[in-house]
């Protein structure tokens, strides 16, 4: 089934997370044990995160650096083969823009077609750190309403110089992200949704929030997305706090504000396992009050934090 599918036909609101590949030169053996610590809350969707290539620079000595690029967490589409073959469960490789050339593109959608992994992410992501402004990898896209038209093309049997597949397979289905506090470079909120809504005209059947804190927030932009006829479920994408240092380092990484309550009862901390506890409370109140909302499912970003998630999963599931 389609993750539209398995959303809608659960009895329950549904649970699902995302996932890192493992660093360039580890093994898989950490994330099998994050899935098996979650396993237990019936995860109906995994997602795996895409990765671009940074420039990185090795000291030759003299003064003289070389320029080489890196993918620092290559492996995604055979991450997601990996998880499928073992656990059985659905997963959600990303689709780039950033980074990825259009025909480099088109051969990760063909490994995805070969495996038989038809839902995707489809993102923009982020510019590169040596980065100002957001630059497409050679001929690559600057938008992902853009990436959105070559997997439709692919899914029509038109590979992107035109000519046609032999033989099509099932197409893909995709999501796309949104912003509830707005993505930190549309110039308003009204903008924001106004790409969505694009977005869903080209075929995105649902979209994943970025982290929030704040549901009141979430249910704003629910209600002018509602109000923009846009009608595809808005999965609410949420990571419980746990670090001290996140009070500054998320507004400034994630462009999402921390509610002064929770900023206020987190500052008072004296360690990282007392603002874990917090977090751990107020992810689990945030949470009760989604599901109250009837919220179809719930995301959450386990990176540095699936036992914090199992804690709350245990209080909501």
């Amino acid at each position: 089934m389609k993750i539209i599918d398995l959303i809608h036909s659960s009895k329950k609101t549904a649970f699902s997370y995302e996932i890192l590949p493992p660093l360039k030169g580890t093994g898989i053996e950490k994330l099998y044990e994050t899935i098996d610590l979650l396993r237990e809350f019936d995860p109906k969707y995994i997602n795996i995160t895409t990765h671009r290539s940074e420039y990185v620079y090795r000291d030759l000595g003299g003064g003289l650096f070389e320029r080489n690029r890196l993918r620092r967490r290559p492996g995604t589409v055979a991450v997601a083969a990996a998880i499928r073959y073992k656990y059985g469960i659905t997963v959600v490789p990303h689709i780039l823009c950033s980074g990825f050339t259009r025909e480099e593109t088109e051969y990760v959608l063909l490994d995805l077609q070969f495996l038989g992994i038809t839902d995707l992410l489809v993102l923009r992501g982020d510019k590169a750190k040596h980065e100002h402004v957001f630059t497409p990898e050679g001929d690559g896209y600057h938008h992902a309403i853009e990436l959105q038209g070559q997997i439709n093309n692919f899914n029509r049997g038109i590979f992107v110089d035109g000519s046609e597949m032999k033989i099509t397979h099932t197409p893909f289905s995709y999501g796309v992200a949104c912003y509830p506090e707005k993505h930190e470079e549309a110039p308003n909120l009204e903008s924001d949704i106004y790409w969505l809504k694009k977005k869903v005209e080209a075929g995105a059947e649902y979209a994943v929030t970025q982290l929030f804190y704040d549901n009141r927030k979430y249910f704003d932009f629910c209600e002018r997305v509602r109000a923009e006829g846009i009608n595809i479920p808005i999965i609410p994408g949420i990571k419980p706090l746990k670090k001290l240092s996140q009070l500054t380092v998320v507004p400034q990484t994630f462009k999402v504000d921390i509610p002064e309550t929770l900023a206020r009862e987190a500052a008072k901390c004296r360690t990282d396992a007392d603002v874990r506890a917090v977090g751990i409370e107020w992810c689990i109140k945030q949470c009760r009050e989604l599901i109250q909302a009837g919220v179809p499912s719930i995301h959450f970003y386990s990176i540095g934090a699936a036992d914090s998630i199992k804690e709350v999963a245990r209080e909501i599931y």
